[in-house]
């Protein structure tokens, strides 16, 4: 009996494979049509054209027109480009330091870099570059727009820059060697702040380095950390998968699933938090993308972390550079990646747990003679604790620490881009003060000695 089912189910097998000849036949048709309709455009262009093109010319913006067509990341790289790829993965490239992409015909800034022309001339995530030194980058690919802004150190060019709610202005960078410090820190009182400004070969190793030198420096009164993501433009998956599993103890980090199910990679974090527990709280905004998101979303599904800030890129797609011996590269998107909890963030972004806007907020100062309370009404009883000599019952406790609080919302300045504000500085940066609130108020909440 048994011997008869697989015979049955090979004959079946045998007869579905032979019903998909004719159909596949079909195809492998079509497909030689159609690159026979190529070759004849590609012959009439070179024959024709107003002007003489090169062929290599003519293959490579039909590679990038065929590839750029799929999506905004898939691109053909030239052996030129393919050599700036590798360099910029190892953090120190020529440039002007920002993280760029395509929406309609127009260069958008994913995020200025740190410390970079870009970063310094004011640039921010979602503003349009629509001209290069007075000519409009409508017509462009993509690549052709990057190497135009790329070029020789201390060598100047003008962008064009339309923004919402602004008039449209121009911006005169002058290129740089960009090298890039992914992670920087520096201790908030008790509070480690750690920013990561993209994600290259070395981010996790220099990551460890400054969460154990925050450690020693603030010593038994840690009480948390910030990990600042904002205008964190992504880079390298497993760079991204190595920071996350930092922080977490156990459980899956991040998914990717391409096409085919049966490619479906589960990534898991170790034991190990190298933040002992203590609060996190994370900033994100529309400048984080990708990577950077891959982290937010595990640290956020596992509820290691309060993200805060703004609604992040959503860039869910996955990268692959496939080499092409003797040709460069071509970058081809070839999965999605899913967040612990199964959730795509493509095209909708991490959305944080407490939205908080980068706003500019000033005090109100009231006279003291307008002041109310207890100690100005008439035969109020004195504070026994009371300092001595002192009229002010307030000074019977310590003064509460000093947070941040004006972080100017970009002031548009006559003929230029609108001012900078300083990431990390809790005296203009309102999102990080926030965030330091926020650890100070969970710190109050934890059993002492911990």
């Amino acid at each position: 009996m048994i011997r008869k089912i697989l015979i049955a189910a090979g004959a079946t097998a045998l007869l579905a494979t032979s019903s998909l000849v004719p159909v596949q036949a079909a195809e492998r048709k079509e497909t030689y049509r159609l690159m026979e309709l190529f070759a004849e455009v590609f012959e009439k262009v070179r024959a024709d054209y107003v002007e003489p093109v090169k062929d290599e010319d003519l293959v490579e913006a039909a590679l990038n027109g065929m590839l750029s067509s799929l999506d905004p990341h898939s691109s053909y790289l030239n052996a030129k480009n393919a050599r700036d790829m590798e360099v910029s993965t190892k953090g120190e490239f020529g440039g002007l330091g920002i993280e760029v992409t395509m929406e309609s015909g127009w260069v958008k800034v994913v995020s200025p870099i740190d410390d970079t022309p870009a970063y310094r001339a004011g640039l921010q995530p979602g503003d349009f570059i629509t001209h290069l030194d007075g000519e409009p980058v409508q017509g462009l690919s993509l690549s052709e727009a990057v190497d135009r802004m790329r070029g020789l150190v201390n060598t100047d060019i003008k962008l064009t820059v339309r923004r919402a709610a602004v008039d449209p202005f121009d911006v005169k960078l002058t290129r740089a060697v960009i090298k890039i410090q992914t992670v920087r820190s520096h201790a908030e009182g008790t509070i480690g702040y750690v920013r990561i400004t993209q994600f290259s070969q070395t981010t996790d190793a220099d990551l460890r380095k400054h969460m154990a030198q925050l450690k020693k420096e603030i010593g038994k009164g840690l009480s948390g950390f910030v990990i600042d993501l904002r205008n964190n433009p992504g880079g390298l998956l497993d760079q991204a998968i190595a920071v996350s599993d930092d922080f977490l103890e156990k459980g899956e980090i991040v998914s990717t699933r391409s096409r085919r199910p049966e490619d479906t990679q589960r990534f898991n974090a170790r034991p190990g938090d190298i933040a002992d527990g203590l609060p996190l709280a994370l900033l994100v905004n529309d400048g984080s993308a990708s990577a950077s998101e891959i982290v937010a979303g595990a640290l956020q599904d596992h509820r290691r972390a309060i993200v805060l800030g703004t609604r992040s890129f959503g860039k869910g797609s996955v990268q692959t550079l496939i080499p092409l011996p003797g040709h460069g590269s071509m970058r081809l998107t070839t999965a999605r990646y899913y967040t612990p909890s199964g959730r795509s963030i493509q095209a909708v972004g991490i959305e944080p747990d407490i939205k908080v806007l980068q706003s500019k907020v000033e005090p109100i100062n009231i006279p003291e003679r307008e002041r109310r309370s207890e100690a100005s009404l008439r035969n109020a009883l004195q504070n026994p604790n009371a300092k001595a000599g002192s009229k002010d019952p307030a000074d019977t406790r310590p003064a509460p620490a000093e947070t941040g609080h004006a972080a100017p919302e970009a002031d548009k300045e006559k003929g230029g881009a609108p001012a900078v504000v300083k990431m990390g500085d809790p005296a203009q940066d309102y999102q990080l003060a926030r965030a330091l609130d926020l650890i100070r108020g969970l710190s109050l909440y934890r059993p002492q000695g911990n």
